[in-house]
């Protein structure tokens, strides 16, 4: 017996699939039942051949949702892109999907990037008499996190974006124009990129980390948290004293 070309099998598939409307929505149930099960699967695999792995089980926690809704979205995308002419409603849907599965790609990625952090943060305890160093690293691991999700939210979008004609049209234009642009959003944005530099140099050069005592605008408190463009200092009466980035950065404290 030969064996069908690659192009006759597909061919072969889509006239197996079936051309009533209703038909074709339980081969898709069929088809998502299916991936679901073999997501299923593949998390209890993760967890049993792991074995006591701190790091496979926080990926399997993690993971767990998005690797299920992006086999779900596959088998269900690949059965109606493959599906004969059932009305323009399969068209509309496969597109929605395809959006769909950008998003969930990123999801995925976000957790992997969040897991080898969370490994990073493990390897250091903060509750011990010197934890200068741990809680720095945890300031770091802190700030790299809020950008990892920046940027891998703006990738996706921009994925989106790319998957219709006029988008790429569009992202070419801009492209063309891009010294003009940058200089415009520089101009405009320059003290909210002024704080998101600070928010960096703060994290990375050790100036001040989560839990430093610090003495600022003449209250005494705590440094709960640093992000991108503020810090938040939990004063010695129980209030949060928000101050720019660039605050320390240009002003003793």
């Amino acid at each position: 017996m030969t064996p069908l070309h690659p192009f006759a099998a597909a061919d072969v598939v889509t006239a197996a699939l079936p051309r009533s409307t209703w038909l074709l929505l339980l081969v898709v149930v069929g088809a998502a039942l299916v991936a679901w099960l073999v997501a299923v699967a593949i998390g209890a695999l993760v967890r049993r051949f792991a074995g006591p792995s701190p790091v496979a089980a926080d990926l399997s926690r993690r993971g767990r949702r998005p690797l299920r809704v992006l086999l779900v979205l596959l088998a269900v995308t690949l059965v109606l892109d493959a599906a004969p002419g059932v009305g323009d409603w399969r068209d509309v849907v496969v597109r929605v999907l395809g959006l769909v599965l950008i998003g969930v790609v990123a999801w995925l990625i976000a957790v992997a990037a969040f897991v080898v952090e969370d490994l990073a943060l493990a390897r250091y305890d903060v509750d011990v008499d010197d934890n200068r160093h741990a809680r720095r690293v945890r300031t770091q691991v802190t700030l790299i996190r809020r950008l990892t999700v920046a940027v891998i939210a703006v990738l996706a979008i921009a994925g989106m974006l790319l998957t219709f004609p006029a988008a790429r049209a569009a992202g070419t234009s801009i492209l063309a124009s891009a010294g003009v642009l940058s200089v415009v959003a520089g101009l405009a944005a320059q003290t909210s990129l002024a704080n998101v530099f600070a928010g960096m140099q703060l994290a990375f050069t050790d100036a001040i980390r989560v839990d430093d005592v610090v003495v600022v605008e003449d209250e005494w408190g705590r440094i709960e948290e640093i992000t991108l463009t503020y810090v938040v200092v939990h004063v010695w009466d129980d209030r949060r004293l928000v101050l720019p980035s660039t605050h320390f950065t240009t002003t003793p404290f």
